[in-house]
């Protein structure tokens, strides 16, 4: 399926985020070759819209009236009204403050840094009546409907600076304002209010080696509410919502925290992100370098990503719901009745663009999202049991496979040792825990999966019940026991001692 993000989500191609000054009213500075941002824009306005508005785009949606769970930063005495945050790697939790630490490899004196900081301001939409008093819809004498909601506004500040060691501190917060729009019956009014974001960001380099830099980038809220206890979605409009970071270098190079090669490993560890995944951005390299990856653009996103994430090229546009199919998202958005979508176009103008887009897109484009190969061997190249009904000579649940040197296949004890380079990020959470297998699967590609549950997991058992599994390459996977499982071609093979008879 065409996916938003090539693995992961799906992203923004056609309605970019308006580039903002900074809150001092200067421009950002003009980017200059070789941290150039344009190749990640796309993904990093998906994280910055993922959950903006979820399908089917109405306000009447329950799940619409909980809206913006990632990256986003709150007053700290709202934050910790009943206690200390405590720090994750990714930003589903709600947290006063974001920090990115990463390594830079710098070739030369004179390296540049630029750091851009991005995240939305949520602005009430209030829909008012002829008398000026605030109502929850209105409809103009064209038959448009006008419905009162929260809306979020693009926000972005920029920092250049030598990549050189020191501390450097800058505004990224946005003012309080409102503006009103007079409607087409001229009578009516829609204002838009923003309350006052407080935020700062400030970044650390400190020499870690020769030639190694730690770079250290965290975003703060430094504003406070006037009630701790208030419900989120009052304190939401002092928030920086689905806060993140992108970062590039000149004449220097991020290494990977993913893939940081064996020299770097003791380093990265050592490395702490709290509320963020940072990622290198970026194309991938054709092949992957011996001493780990690097990249002069690095995203620290709150949402988790791989190394080098893209926007799939059939993605026609943003559906703000990064973790759906494209196809499917589309295909329910053309299946809302006309009732539904007149709610949707009332609710927000992002969603009115998704309708129109969706029901005006040519069927060349609606073809695209069924489906794409990225990679599949030639026929020659297949192995010998690709066929048609070869599944009748396959049996996952006693198949088995070696692994250094041991047999092992359903109910062997491993533990999991996923690869740096490729492996999913959810899977290196799992790093050093040991499973069970339940069964081996192939590929048509000629690859083999381990299916495991995890030893620890307390629905371990119900997963096996109704198939939910992780799945491991045989390699990223240590026997533990060092015994084999039975093998199940060996069983069928005649004896070759006396039968029982004969003794």
């Amino acid at each position: 399926m065409a996916e938003g993000l090539v693995d992961m989500a799906e992203g923004l191609v056609d309605g970019r985020a308006p580039r903002t000054a900074l809150v001092d009213g200067s421009k950002p500075p003009p980017e200059r070759s070789g941290h150039s941002f344009g190749q990640l824009t796309a993904v990093a306005d998906a994280v910055l819209y993922e959950g903006y508005l979820l399908y089917p785009y109405r306000r009447s949606s329950p799940k619409n009236r909980a809206r913006w769970q990632f990256g986003v930063l709150f007053p700290r005495d709202w934050v910790e009204a009943d206690g200390p945050v405590r720090p994750g790697v990714s930003g589903s939790a709600d947290s006063w403050y974001q920090q990115t630490e990463c390594l830079v490899r710098v070739h030369r004196p004179g390296a540049v840094l630029r750091v851009r900081v991005r995240y939305l301001q949520m602005q009430h939409k209030q829909v008012e009546d002829p008398d000026r008093r605030p109502v929850e819809s209105l409809t103009c004498d064209d038959g448009t409907v006008h419905l009162t909601f929260e809306e979020a506004v693009p926000r972005e500040a920029d920092l250049t600076v030598a990549l050189a060691e020191g501390e450097h501190t800058f505004p990224v917060g946005s003012p309080a304002g409102a503006t009103a729009a007079t409607l087409s019956s001229g009578a009516c009014r829609v204002v838009r209010r923003r309350e006052e974001v407080r935020a700062s960001t400030t970044v650390v380099v400190e020499r870690f080696g020769e030639g190694l830099l730690r770079l250290r980038v965290r975003t703060a809220h430094e504003g406070q509410t006037a009630d701790p206890h208030a419900p989120r979605d009052r304190a939401l409009r002092h928030a920086l919502i689905a806060t993140h970071t992108l970062l590039g270098a000149e004449d220097a190079e991020f290494v990977s925290l993913i893939d940081p090669g064996p020299a770097l490993q003791e380093a990265v560890r050592s490395c702490r992100n709290d509320f963020t995944f940072p990622v290198l951005g970026g194309a991938s390299p054709a092949d992957a370098p011996a001493d780990g990856s690097v990249s002069a653009l690095l995203l620290s996103s709150p949402i988790i990503l791989p190394d080098h994430p893209q926007v799939a090229p059939e993605s026609p546009g943003d559906l703000h719901d990064a973790g759906e199919i494209d196809e499917i998202l589309t295909l329910r958005t053309m299946l809302l009745t006309d009732e539904e979508k007149r709610e949707a176009r009332a609710t927000d103008p992002r969603a009115a663009e998704i309708l129109d887009r969706v029901d005006t897109m040519p069927p060349e484009v609606f073809g695209r999202l069924h489906g794409a190969i990225r990679s599949l061997k030639p026929v020659a190249d297949r192995p010998a049991w690709w066929q048609e009904d070869a599944e009748e000579g396959l049996s996952p649940a006693t198949d088995t496979v070696l692994v250094d040197g041991v047999r092992v296949g359903g109910g062997s004890a491993v533990r999991l040792r996923p690869r740096g380079r490729g492996a999913d990020a959810q899977d290196m959470f799992l790093a050093g825990r040991t499973a069970t297998v339940a069964a081996v699967f192939h590929d048509v590609d000629g690859s083999t999966h381990l299916a495991v549950t995890v030893d620890d997991d307390p629905a371990a058992e119900l997963h096996g019940w109704y198939g939910r599994f992780h799945y491991f390459r045989p390699d990223e996977v240590e026997p533990l026991g060092g015994t084999d499982v039975p093998d199940p071609a060996a069983a069928k093979e005649p004896p070759t001692g006396p039968t029982p008879s004969e003794a």
